[in-house]
């Protein structure tokens, strides 16, 4: 993020000045003729995306024209592409005009800025350097702080999911989680492999079990804030690598798994953002953290699980694994009677076959809290869409042999069924939200890079800073 949007008073910064079609035409009777000429002959005509260097009368490039819209919502994420489109160097943004606002250009370039490496060798991962990458002086007026939040939580949720499985496992993860903590000052404890059983978390370590001692299931539970500000309280699905169990996934749906522990990012990423900003809340994140593996000491279908809250669980699928670990953590979150609680998983496929990869589902217990999330998600453009908690399905969870399966016999409401089963968890009268997402961008667009990807993140702290922020 700091390679991207930085303090400076250069003076020969190359200015960039956002154009619509019509604004171009403008633009051009003060444009000077090499400018233009140059223009004429390149085709450039100001559409959204479309980017034109212009050169100076010594060849050097004097400004940079970017096709903007100023009026779609999403229209900020254009400005994504510059940082690696443009040639390296300094950069500033003209006064803009009419709709566009500085600070929704900044984000689109800060958000645009990121670039995942993986590991080359014994090297270690590879950072890019300073001089790689195009950056902008921060734009006159914007809110720097809250920009900079924004930005460095993506980064982290996009470089945690990122991460091959090799070096983003459970215990990886909860160094990650550590880290964070420990700079925030936040009180930090995990509970592993055995010890998930003496403490009365057995869903997690059924659900962990089968990957064996060196990448043993655990649950990392940080907490932050003064205890009498408001309860919030985040769960994210930790599963760092999901092959389905013993009803094993083909290798086309298993080769992304390495995202399955998007939730977990999310509230890391949604944690990072609170403690960031100071908000006066008392913040708990629990985070069940297992690799869904295949060994002798996997869970089989038609196993019964007895969760933390004494609910009993038939396993009807080995891969119907994430509600199953998140039992555990929203019945251990609901006995402090938060204030908010919000679960955040890459749960299901029926919810990407309903809406797709760019918007999550979500689901809410409170009506009020459902629509403020709602009206922060177009206000941010983060987009969220809600799905009902049928009561009408409720029947379809319903166990032969337990309480509850994790697994619908019907092919129907996928989505909603496993969001009624983390309902029974989620305890009576506290209000709960929950999130089903992608976690990745499947294609490069400006703004967003193939690999994972945040969503919801910036709806989600919109709405717990405007409820409990005071």
């Amino acid at each position: 993020m700091g390679l991207t949007l930085v303090e400076s008073r250069s003076k020969t910064a190359v200015p960039v000045t956002p154009v619509t079609p019509k604004s171009l035409d403008a633009w051009l009777k003060d444009g000077g003729k090499i400018a233009r000429a140059w223009i004429r002959n390149t085709g450039f005509t100001g559409e959204p995306g479309e980017v034109c260097l212009v050169p100076g009368e010594n060849g050097a490039v004097d400004r940079v024209l970017a096709g903007v819209d100023p009026v779609a919502p999403d229209g900020f994420y254009a400005w994504g592409a510059l940082p690696r489109q443009l040639p390296a160097g300094l950069y500033r943004m003209d006064d803009p005009t009419g709709d566009w606002r500085p600070e929704r250009a900044a984000l689109g370039w800060g958000l645009g800025g990121y670039l995942y490496r993986s590991k080359l060798g014994a090297a270690g991962r590879k950072k890019s350097r300073p001089d790689d990458i195009a950056r902008l002086i921060w734009p006159k007026g914007v809110d720097r702080k809250a920009l900079t939040r924004v930005i460095k939580a993506t980064t982290l949720v996009r470089e945690l999911i990122n991460t091959p499985t090799d070096g983003m496992g459970p215990a990886e993860l909860a160094k990650a989680a550590e880290k964070l903590a420990k700079a925030h000052k936040a009180k930090f404890r995990t509970i592993t492999g055995a010890d998930l059983l003496k403490k009365n978390y057995p869903a997690i370590h059924a659900v962990g079990r089968a990957a064996g001692k060196g990448r043993a299931p655990r649950l990392i539970d940080f907490s932050w804030g003064n205890t009498k500000h408001p309860k919030v309280t985040l769960v994210g699905k930790g599963v760092c690598f999901d092959t389905g169990g013993l009803d094993i996934k083909p290798a086309s749906a298993m080769k992304l798994m390495k995202k399955d522990m998007g939730g977990a990012a999310h509230v890391l990423g949604l944690a990072q953002m609170i403690m960031e900003a100071k908000l006066k809340v008392r913040l708990r994140v629990l985070i069940p953290a297992v690799e869904n593996s295949v060994s002798g000491e996997a869970m089989r279908p038609m196993d019964v699980i007895t969760s933390r809250n004494g609910t009993t669980i038939e396993i009807g699928h080995t891969d119907a694994e994430g509600r199953v670990i998140l039992a555990d953590a929203l019945a251990e979150g609901a006995t402090e009677k938060p204030d908010l609680m919000i679960d955040c998983a890459t749960l299901t496929g029926a919810a990407r076959v309903a809406l797709g990869t760019d918007l999550p589902a979500m689901f809410c217990n409170d009506d009020e809290i459902a629509a403020a999330l709602t009206e922060a998600a177009g206000r941010e453009y983060d987009p969220l869409w809600r799905l009902p908690l049928w009561p009408g399905y409720r029947k379809m969870i319903d166990g032969k042999t337990a309480d509850l399966t994790n697994s619908a016999e019907s092919g129907y409401a996928g989505a909603i069924t496993a969001a009624l089963f983390l309902q029974e968890f989620a305890g009576k009268g506290t209000p709960w939200v929950h999130l089903d997402m992608m976690a990745w961008n499947t294609s490069n667009r400006p703004g967003r890079p193939e690999g994972g990807e945040a969503m919801g993140l910036r709806a989600l702290f919109a709405l717990i800073e405007s409820k409990f922020g005071g």
